[in-house]
């Protein structure tokens, strides 16, 4: 069987870079392409050398269509607007495409679920395996637990540089707490806090969000009762762990029908989802 042909858009960045070492490292997929916006300083350089893996015979393009030719699948950790454009791509070309892009509008999941008709997608807000199963207590916890004696906070950390917020993995974490709950996060979320705000909303999940230095993500869901805390915690450490993430859910989803497909359901998961 020959190996997946996966291209990284954004390669030039961190998780790009990250995703090209962690690709030129694991059997079963190469590195078909790599993508980079007009402009960038690192187009023609060679993928492997930017990202610290040696040569791998790949240059940085910022032509799509050109590290598309012979490709199987699209890694996409970009922004909203460049994600739903590779997703129409990936419909045309009956491809895969993996998203760990955070910070989605309406817009853009609709177009994400359009696309999914014709390509095998897989959307998380977060890509680790120990997240995703953290997701899983967290719903169970949720629902063992009634609102009325227990309050849900979500608290996330990431670097300075991160860009939307709450993070995709706090909104990941906070939907499994409403499925628990079974309530709509969008009515029972609390976004912030300022000034004289009364007190806590019964059944709300609450959100707090810290940015600062080089943290690579740091989430914590809390389940707080009388007398006593329940704290579930993940702590990630190094991007690869989102790669090798990103990487296990496009084998996986070679496997699979068109269609649009979550973590939970690459790690046999979905009855959780």
């Amino acid at each position: 069987m020959k190996d997946l042909g996966l291209v990284v858009v954004g390669a030039g960045g961190r998780m790009g870079q990250t995703l090209i070492r962690v690709i030129a490292a694991m059997d079963g997929v190469r590195l078909a392409g790599a993508v980079e916006r007009q402009g960038s300083s690192d187009l023609g350089r060679d993928a492997g050398e930017i990202a610290g893996s040696g040569k791998l015979g790949v240059a940085l393009t910022d032509d799509l269509d050109t590290a598309l030719a012979g490709a199987d699948g699209i890694i996409d950790f970009t922004t909203p607007e460049a994600t739903s454009a590779f997703a129409a791509r990936a419909a045309a070309g009956g491809l895969i495409h993996i998203i760990g892009t955070t910070g989605c509008n309406e817009d853009v999941e609709r177009a994400i679920s359009q696309a999914a008709e014709k390509a095998r997608i897989v959307k998380s807000g977060n890509m680790s395996l120990g997240v995703n199963l953290l997701s899983v207590l967290v719903e169970d916890a949720a629902r063992a637990l009634e609102a009325a004696d227990w309050d849900i906070e979500v608290l996330e950390m990431h670097h300075r540089h991160k860009v939307d917020a709450p993070s995709g993995t706090a909104l990941l974490l906070a939907e499994a707490a409403a499925r628990g709950r079974a309530i709509d996060l969008a009515e029972k979320s609390v976004r912030v806090r300022d000034g004289h705000t009364g007190a806590r909303p019964l059944g709300t999940i609450g959100f707090a969000t810290l940015r600062g230095g080089s943290v690579v993500g740091e989430h914590a869901v809390l389940l707080a009762g009388e007398g006593e805390t329940i704290e579930l915690t993940h702590k990630a450490s190094d991007r690869a762990i989102f790669a090798r993430g990103a990487i296990k859910a496009a084998l996986w989803a070679s496997r699979q029908q068109p269609g649009l497909y979550s973590m939970l359901d690459v790690l046999g998961l979905a009855s959780h989802n």
